[in-house]
């Protein structure tokens, strides 16, 4: 099968043909040729006004639920879902039932993600079960294909075990992969700690939960000399330390959501379950604050942070409802909306480039000879984000009925094209 783009703008601050407007001609999944006025007999051709394709993008982040929890979201759904906002490759925590702590769950994800129209690759728990006790068997997972270490959306605890598990990874080169919260301060906290909870009536989480994760982790990793990624940073201290930890020549690199540049704890006024999310909304300051680092380059990756719910797990009281919100259809329209000023290749390097890198994933550069790898949008179209376009199973998100400017169009990996309506 053949594919030709026509007049799109290249967005690949590696390929030869950054910032041109090319044809491009796919063929069996390998790009053949980039020019002016390419032909090809009984190509499938795509032509859009503002069509720019940049290599596929990554989620570092997401939960699939599967298996254990299908109603919720099955590795199909979630391929939709990500293929629909962009994404060619998508990493799943491993809170499924049973916990992907073990090379046989591993290869359930890898053998279902082949027939898939994205990469799906599993996350390795840390330690069994996700349960924070034991160390589960790392490089087992690591051979059959787990792209990093995390109990996921179950940060590990204990001092001890993180530096069990940074020590066995480095043998291998591997990754681990926290989300900075130490649950033992204020366990019930729903919300960010602060003016806001206590109008609301709603016990608070301090910020200070993450600050100390972040520092102690950092610590762990000078200690082992081990490779950390923080994800759902949210506070302006924790950034201040992976910042020195960076600057001090530490392989430690950091992503955040998109909600969390979006939305501050004051948007919870209405008691909205879907913006109930940990790590917390912190205050409009901190939003700022993250924004800021963002512009400046210390923030290394968005991570979707993808999390369905079914309508009875949010549809109820705040102090009941699930923590988390979907993300992977909405994530790049909402930096943009959240971030207008951030230019295009900024915009490639914190949804594909860096992530390749950090994570040792396939190179994706746009030239002729390579792998097609690519992801398709127009940043200058407007539209209204509607629950038509949600592809998983659940709606769980704030976005729905909101107006954007930058639209994904679609995606193509190999052989496999995924084009949105």
């Amino acid at each position: 099968m053949k594919h030709l783009l026509e007049q799109v703008v290249i967005n690949d601050p590696r390929s030869p043909f950054n910032g041109s407007r090319q044809d491009i001609l796919i063929q069996d999944g390998q790009i053949t040729a980039i020019g002016q006025g390419l032909t090809a007999a009984d190509a499938h051709r795509i032509q859009m006004d503002g069509l720019v394709v940049s290599p596929g993008w990554v989620d570092p982040f997401a939960h699939f639920n599967d298996p254990g929890s299908e109603h919720k979201e099955t590795l199909e759904s979630g391929a939709a879902a990500a293929s629909t906002g962009g994404f060619t490759r998508v990493f799943v925590v491993p809170n499924t039932k049973p916990a992907i702590d073990a090379k046989t769950q591993v290869e359930y994800i890898m053998a279902k993600s082949a027939a898939l129209p994205v990469q799906v690759l599993p996350l390795g728990a840390i330690t069994k079960g996700t349960e924070g006790k034991e160390l589960a068997e790392m490089y087992d997972m690591q051979a059959s294909g787990a792209i990093a270490f995390s109990d996921g959306l179950k940060p590990v605890q204990s001092s001890g075990l993180l530096v069990k598990a940074l020590q066995y990874v480095k043998a291998f080169g591997g990754l681990v992969i926290q989300i900075p919260d130490d649950i033992s301060l204020a366990p019930h906290g729903l919300m960010n700690e602060g003016i806001i909870s206590t109008q609301l009536g709603l016990p608070g989480k301090p910020m200070m939960a993450e600050e100390l994760m972040v520092a102690r982790d950092i610590k762990l990793a000078r200690y082992t000399g081990s490779r950390l990624h923080f994800t759902a940073v949210s506070s302006p201290k924790s950034l201040e330390y992976i910042r020195r930890a960076k600057e001090g020549g530490l392989d430690i690199t950091c992503s955040i959501t998109p909600y969390h540049l979006m939305f501050c704890d004051e948007d919870l006024v209405n008691y909205d379950t879907n913006l109930k999310v940990n790590p917390p909304l912190r205050t409009a300051a901190d939003r700022d604050a993250l924004k800021k680092a963002v512009l400046e380059g210390w923030i290394d990756c968005i991570a979707t942070h993808h999390q369905p719910h079914d309508y009875d797990a949010k549809i109820l009281e705040f102090e009941y409802a699930k923590f988390g919100m979907i993300g992977l259809e909405s994530s790049y329209s909402v930096v943009k909306k959240a971030l207008p000023e951030l230019k295009e290749e900024q915009l490639v390097k914190l949804f594909s480039l860096n992530a390749r890198t950090i994570f040792n994933l396939p190179e994706a550069i746009i030239k002729e000879g390579t792998c097609a790898d690519l992801t398709l949008f127009q940043p200058d179209q407007e539209y209204e984000f509607s629950r038509a376009m949600i592809r998983s199973k659940c709606s769980n998100s704030p976005f729905i009925g909101q107006q954007f400017k930058g639209k994904v169009v679609g995606t193509i990996l190999g052989t496999k094209i995924s084009l949105n309506n």
